[in-house]
């Protein structure tokens, strides 16, 4: 059965749990004449709570150790041809694709569950390929064999836990619905089973995010195990080849990464700042109530679909304007893919961070201080220039900060907008590229994880993460500074 079949039947279970508890407590105190400590709805959600949260919980650690235990005893029969392979991994993958074809092989019919166990090795990619699934080697008796374990313990794994989850579903319901009675504090049960849910949400959160930091630290120590960390942080040539002989230096992409964001905010910021000021002092009631709505909505457009206007229309633009051919006649710009069009466009991008989050600050700056200004003779943009502004700049200043964060951490628009070469230029005009867009490109493709130039993805990514949590934290320390003073 289906992991989400039996989420449905725990459901299914809890509600019914919630139903009998609900109406067992309400005829406990007609028959005793006494009053209820809950509301009867607590009663109910008390059962309802027992059958389902165990059992979910339950569902959800064995999804995850199910495979990792089924690897474990799987792989002693690969392990002697692994040895010799040097690719464990891909030999894995290849054994779990062979047993789900197998499989789909079973249901659709076009193997019997007797043909299925019988196949030999010899015929098993035919019949593999015939159901779509393609495998990176040939099929060996080893992998044969492990496929046909891995399809027993998955079939035994997964009988096993629809009976214990399904089981331990009906033994919460029962057991809350046996607790159905007028002096039991189901309110106090409820709010400490939802309090106990929160805290588990919150522990998730959490723990992914200790986990997304460890696994960067881990293969960062790995790589620097494999290539020194002095060209690493120092070295100028980016040129990455898995043959063998790659020079991994991280300053032409930090420079890229740099020069497009200086760029962006130097686009996104006096455009964001005067659309805060005139929202914030300027514009009506009724002005305010569209505009402000219809400005964030660039936050919301996908930054793939920037992206493209970079490509198909920005970069053209500035060709024709900056190229050899163009009609200012300067020969600055080679192509469409240039600093400058990912900056312009990664600008537009951030406009919102910065007037939004501005806008709140300016907002924040109490009245008195505007009214003690106008009072005194100074007119509206005085009191803007001298009064508003200065009182609000370190929240701006912190807004500031955010959308770099933001920019700095950008993919897909410096993917498409502003090229893929590693270079260390003044000129706005040329192609070059950021640590992210490395990332993915590193990444992609059949790398062997265990080679430098795979794990470099990874230092990469402890290097940006320390840059954006240093600008997350100086942003925050500096609105924090901001809201204690002024509020």
């Amino acid at each position: 059965m289906t992991p989400s079949w039996i989420a449905l039947i725990v459901l299914a279970i809890a509600a019914a749990g919630f139903v009998l508890a609900r109406s067992r407590a309400l005829r406990a105190a007609a028959r005793e004449g006494r009053r209820l400590h809950s509301l009867p709805g607590y009663y109910g959600w008390t059962a309802a709570l027992y059958a389902a949260l165990p059992a979910l919980l339950l569902l959800a650690i064995w999804l995850v150790a199910q495979p990792a235990v089924t690897r474990m005893m799987v792989w002693p029969v690969l392990e002697a041809e692994a040895s010799a392979n040097a690719v464990p991994s891909l030999m894995m993958a290849d054994v779990q694709r062979l047993a789900a074809g197998l499989d789909a092989a079973v249901e659709t019919g076009r193997l019997s569950r007797e043909a299925a166990r019988d196949l030999p090795a010899g015929e098993m990619r035919a019949a593999m390929a015939a159901q779509g699934v393609a495998l990176g080697s040939e099929v060996t008796s080893a992998t044969r064999d492990a496929a046909l374990r891995w399809r027993r313990l998955a079939g035994v794994g997964h009988l096993a836990r629809t009976i214990a989850v399904i089981g331990l579903a009906l033994a919460g319901a029962a057991w809350g619905v046996s607790r159905a009675a007028p002096d039991f504090r189901a309110r106090n049960a409820v709010e400490r089973a939802m309090r106990g849910t929160l805290i588990s949400a919150a522990l998730i959160a959490i723990l992914t995010t200790v986990g997304i930091v460890l696994a960067l630290i881990f293969n960062t120590i790995e790589f620097f195990r494999l290539y020194p960390a002095s060209e690493f942080f120092f070295g100028t040539t980016w040129s990455p080849s898995f043959g063998g002989g790659s020079e991994l230096g991280i300053l032409p992409l930090l420079w890229g990464t740099l020069y497009i964001s200086l760029i962006a905010l130097l686009v996104a910021v006096p455009i964001g700042l005067f659309a805060a000021i005139y929202l914030a002092e300027y514009a009506h009631r009724n002005v305010r109530s569209w505009a402000k709505p219809m400005l964030e909505m660039l936050a919301g457009i996908p930054t793939i679909v920037y992206g493209l206007f970079a490509l198909l229309t920005v970069g053209p633009l500035l060709v024709e304007a900056f190229g050899r051919g163009g009609y200012l006649g300067l020969g600055w710009m080679q192509g469409g893919t240039a600093v400058m069009t990912a900056g312009l466009v990664m600008g537009i991008m951030l406009v919102p961070f910065v007037s939004s989050l501005s806008d709140d600050i300016i907002n924040a700056v109490p009245q008195s201080l505007r009214d003690g200004s106008l009072g005194l003779g100074a007119t509206r943009s005085e009191t803007i220039r001298q009064v508003v502004l200065p009182a609000a700049l370190p929240g701006i200043v912190g807004a500031i900060l955010l959308a770099a964060s933001r920019a700095i951490g950008e993919t897909m628009i410096v993917v498409l907008g502003a090229g893929a070469a590693a270079r260390l230029s003044m000129n706005p005009f040329d192609a070059m590229t950021t640590v992210t867009a490395k990332i993915v490109s590193q990444l992609t493709g059949d790398a062997d994880f265990s080679s430098p130039e795979a794990l470099v993805a990874f230092a990469l990514g402890m290097t940006l993460f320390v840059i954006t949590l240093a600008l997350n934290v100086v942003a925050l320390w500096i609105v924090r500074r901001y809201r204690e003073q002024y509020e």
